[in-house]
C-alpha cells in the first residue's frame, strides 16, 4: 500500500471530511474500540455501547444534528475515509468554563493498517482549526502517559502539559491491614473545613473543573448545604484523620449513581499525610462494603506509596494538555 504525504493545509484533502452524526457514529465506535480496547475500562465500554445505540435511534440522530454546536458530546469533528471505510477520527466536544467556550479534542484514532502516514496529525490539525474558527478560548486534550508518540505529536502542535492525573481503583483481592499508628479516623468536623478546602483546591484544580465532576462545594458544612443535599437525596460521607486533634488528611465519598464510587482526598504537605491517607482509604473500603469499585482521582506521581498501601492500583494516568 502506498504512502500518503499529508499537506500542511489539510482542509481540502480528499480523504478528510466532517463527521456526519446521521451515518458515521457506528463506524467511529468500531474504530475507537479497535484502537483502544486493550486499555478501555467499563466507562469506555459503556460509552461505545451508547454510541452504537444512538446510531440506531433516528430521533436521537435528528436531535444530535441540531445541537452538535452546544451539547457536551462527541457530535462534531472530522473523519478520514479511505478505501470505502472510516480509518481515522478526531472528535471536538464543546464545554463552557465560566462563560467562555472551551473545546476538548477527543477520540483521536487511526486504524492500525493506516498508521505512520500523518493521518492522526492531519485530523488533529483540522479540528484545531475548527475550534479556532468557532472562537474557542482554549483547546484541551488528554492523552495516556504511556503513549509517547501521541504526546510528542501534540507538543509539536503547540500543546503544553497542564496537569497529570492518575485514576486509582481499589483492588478487590487486596488485604486491608490498618497500619499501627496513633492516627484516629473520625467524622469530618466543620472546623476542619477551611484547611480541607485549601487542600482540595490544590489537588483538584479549577482549570479542570469544566470537565471533571468535581462539585467540591457539596462538601461544605452548614445547615443550608445539608438541607439542600437532603432535598436532592445526595448521600455524602466524610472522614478526617487526626493526631492530637490536628487534621492530617480528609476523605470524602460522593456517589454518582454509576458503576464506580468516587473518593476525593485532601492531604497536606506534612509527611504524616501519607500515613493518614492510607488509613482513610482503608477505612472507606471497610465502610462502603457494598461497592467493590471504589475510584480515586489524584495528581499523578503524588502519594503513590500511600495509595498502594491501601490496596489501590493505578488504572491509568492522563496528561492534560492545552493549546
Amino acid at each position: 500500500m502506498s504512502s500518503i504525504t499529508i499537506p500542511v493545509k489539510t482542509k481540502d484533502h480528499p480523504h478528510l471530511r466532517p463527521l456526519n452524526v446521521l451515518r458515521d457514529l457506528s463506524a467511529v465506535a468500531d474504530l475507537i474500540e479497535l484502537c483502544f480496547s486493550p486499555t478501555m475500562d467499563n466507562d469506555g465500554q459503556r460509552y461505545l455501547s451508547d454510541m452504537r445505540r444512538a446510531s440506531r435511534d433516528d430521533s436521537f440522530l435528528r436531535w444530535a444534528s441540531r445541537v452538535s454546536e452546544t451539547a457536551s458530546m462527541p457530535l462534531m469533528g472530522y473523519v478520514w475515509e479511505q478505501d470505502g471505510r472510516i480509518v481515522g477520527n478526531a472528535s471536538l466536544i464543546p464545554f463552557r468554563d465560566r462563560g467562555k467556550r472551551v473545546y476538548l479534542i477527543a477520540n483521536v484514532a487511526t486504524h492500525p493498517d493506516y498508521r505512520r502516514r500523518g493521518i492522526g496529525r492531519a485530523l488533529t490539525e483540522r479540528v484545531m482549526k475548527q475550534a479556532h474558527d468557532k472562537r474557542a478560548s482554549a483547546i484541551w486534550l488528554h492523552v495516556r502517559d504511556d503513549n509517547p508518540g501521541a504526546i510528542e505529536l501534540y507538543r509539536q502542535l503547540g500543546f503544553k502539559e497542564m496537569a497529570r492525573r492518575t485514576t486509582w481503583q481499589g483492588s478487590p483481592d487486596a488485604r486491608l491491614i490498618h497500619p499501627r499508628t496513633d492516627i484516629r479516623i473520625v467524622p469530618r468536623h466543620p472546623r476542619f473545613w477551611p484547611l480541607q478546602q485549601d487542600w482540595l483546591q490544590r489537588l483538584y484544580p479549577k482549570n479542570l473543573s469544566w470537565y471533571q465532576s468535581w462539585n467540591l462545594n457539596a462538601l461544605r458544612p452548614g445547615l443550608w448545604n445539608w438541607l439542600y443535599l437532603l432535598f436532592i437525596d445526595f448521600n455524602i460521607k466524610q472522614w478526617a484523620a487526626v493526631r492530637d486533634d490536628e487534621l492530617l488528611a480528609a476523605l470524602a465519598w460522593m456517589p454518582h449513581g454509576g458503576r464506580s464510587e468516587s473518593l476525593y482526598a485532601a492531604t497536606g504537605p506534612a509527611q504524616a499525610s501519607g500515613e493518614a491517607l492510607t488509613s482513610l482509604l482503608i477505612h472507606a473500603r471497610r465502610t462502603i462494603t457494598y461497592s467493590s469499585n471504589l475510584m480515586l482521582d489524584y495528581p499523578g506521581g503524588q502519594m503513590t506509596d500511600a495509595i498502594r498501601a491501601a490496596g489501590f492500583q493505578p488504572r491509568r494516568t492522563l496528561l492534560w494538555m492545552r493549546a
